[in-house]
């Protein structure tokens, strides 16, 4: 009989990254909020992913970390380019557009859940038990809440824009499983520049093609793309994948849903914005989601009242 394949679990470390992480990406909605005041969507995603590929093309060389010459690696990036930022960047930007920057981030937690069920899937020690079913089931639940019965009712762009961000969750979750296993081995910073530059030789021509030249970036929209270029791309992405090969394509899934408190509160302060009560009663339902996901919250709490 075979030996059981262990379940993978969080470490402390793994937590403190996961949380750093959200605190990055959880801005990245708010950058994203000021930058289209003065750019419209493909070039807000084009300087993102090129102005992070150069940092992290310099690091590289700087740190003289070794590079894969094969058209495996090159496929991989073109490949994790696409659906790693190509399709959910342009999605997530294109949905703030009609939708508020802290609605953007519940919605993105279903990034999660996708991540959960993707990685069951295909990794066996990602195994998708009775627990982690039952998290998957609250979190859509809470999705569902979210976005409300008047979506259905009366299709709107603002409809369209919530579906997007989910888009962008869906094309995350394969992103990710798939790199778990085609940059195995790999520096973290290798393989976000590769796949950075692969996604800028696709979006800095849509940008020029559909837009045009733009305008040189002033104030709080040039603040906004430096932010989203070196910090929530080319900072976040050294994270992610030394989380994924951590943790697992699953448990990174998770980041997702802490990201959304910091989206929220990002917007509220810096833009004002408010939401309906019925997403913060998704929220709730998402994050109990990724409290049963996890499972050790529940853990801790039976042994602490079976003592």
């Amino acid at each position: 009989m075979p030996t059981p394949i262990p379940q993978r679990h969080l470490s402390l470390k793994g937590w403190s990254l996961l949380l750093m992480l959200a605190l990055i990406w959880g801005g990245s909605f708010t950058a994203n909020h000021a930058a289209l005041a003065q750019m419209p969507v493909a070039t807000v995603v084009a300087f993102r992913v090129a102005g992070a590929a150069l940092v992290l093309w310099a690091y590289t060389g700087l740190a003289r970390l070794p590079v894969p010459k094969t058209w495996a690696f090159a496929r991989s990036a073109v490949i994790l380019g696409v659906f790693n930022n190509v399709v959910p960047f342009s999605l997530i930007v294109w949905g703030q557009t009609h939708i508020a920057s802290g609605l953007a981030g519940i919605l993105n937690a279903s990034t999660a859940l996708f991540s959960v069920l993707v990685a069951a899937a295909f990794f066996p020690d990602e195994r998708l038990g009775p627990r982690r079913l039952l998290g998957v089931i609250m979190g859509l639940a809470g999705v569902a809440v979210v976005i409300g019965p008047d979506a259905l009712q009366h299709f709107d762009l603002t409809s369209l824009g919530q579906l997007a961000i989910l888009g962008a969750g869906l094309s995350y979750a394969g992103a990710a499983a798939f790199g778990r296993q085609a940059l195995r081995g790999i520096r973290p910073e290798v393989g976000a520049a590769a796949m950075l530059t692969a996604s800028a030789l696709i979006m800095v021509p849509t940008a020029l093609v559909t837009g045009g030249v733009p305008p040189l970036p002033q104030g709080q929209t040039l603040i906004a793309l430096l932010y989203l270029a070196l910090i929530a791309s080319a900072l976040a992405y050294r994270l992610f994948y030394t989380i994924l090969q951590e943790a697992g394509a699953g448990n990174l899934g998770l980041v997702t849903l802490l990201i959304t408190p910091f989206a929220i509160l990002f917007g509220a302060v810096l833009f004002h914005e408010t939401l309906p009560s019925h997403a913060f009663g998704g929220l709730a339902l998402l994050m109990f989601g990724l409290v049963v996901l996890d499972g050790r919250p529940l853990d801790w709490l039976t042994a602490r009242f079976s003592a």
